[in-house]
């Protein structure tokens, strides 16, 4: 009896984390999601279960994915209820999470590449702020290395902030 209920344990806790999907997957998929739909619609499958309430990081990504997929869908509706839809549950990750430099550098890109007329452009210089001030705390030299560059091609950066990135 004994061997049976490990042998179901280990069997279930197999499936739980076999569908977990790692931090890197996600980085990878949201980088090829500004260019194909098919990366939104499986970050948004992949991420299903996560909100600001679980996983502030991952439900970030999925926020951020919804808003995405407002490039990828025809209908004017259906852009303006994803993008709105990703934006609440974008804020409330951050607010659940705030010191997170990670959630603060997925607003930075979603703000600097959302259309203004969306008005959703009010934490660009703060966020901006925060990432390079964060930049030298940041043990995760992969992600590290996804926010310098994208700051490197940022409009919002300056030079002078930009030669600080190399330092």
């Amino acid at each position: 009896m004994k061997k049976l209920i490990l042998f179901l344990l280990l069997t279930y806790s197999n499936q739980i984390f076999a569908t977990l999907p790692s931090v890197i997957e996600v980085r990878n998929l949201y980088q090829k999601a500004a260019v194909e739909s098919k990366s939104c619609t499986k970050i948004i499958a992949l991420l299903r279960t996560y909100d600001e309430t679980n996983n502030t990081l991952m439900g970030g990504y999925k926020a951020c994915a919804k808003m995405m997929m407002a490039n990828y869908v025809i209908n004017p509706y259906s852009k303006l209820s994803n993008f709105k839809e990703g934006k609440t549950l974008l804020e409330k990750c951050i607010k659940a999470d705030y010191k997170n430099t990670e959630l603060r550098f997925l607003r930075f890109s979603i703000q600097t590449k959302a259309p203004s007329f969306l008005g959703y452009n009010n934490f660009i210089n703060s966020d901006k702020k925060y990432l390079i001030n964060s930049l030298s705390s940041i043990t995760d030299t992969a992600l590290k290395e996804i926010i310098i560059t994208f700051l490197k091609h940022s409009e919002h950066l300056s030079l002078s902030e930009k030669l600080k990135l190399n330092k």
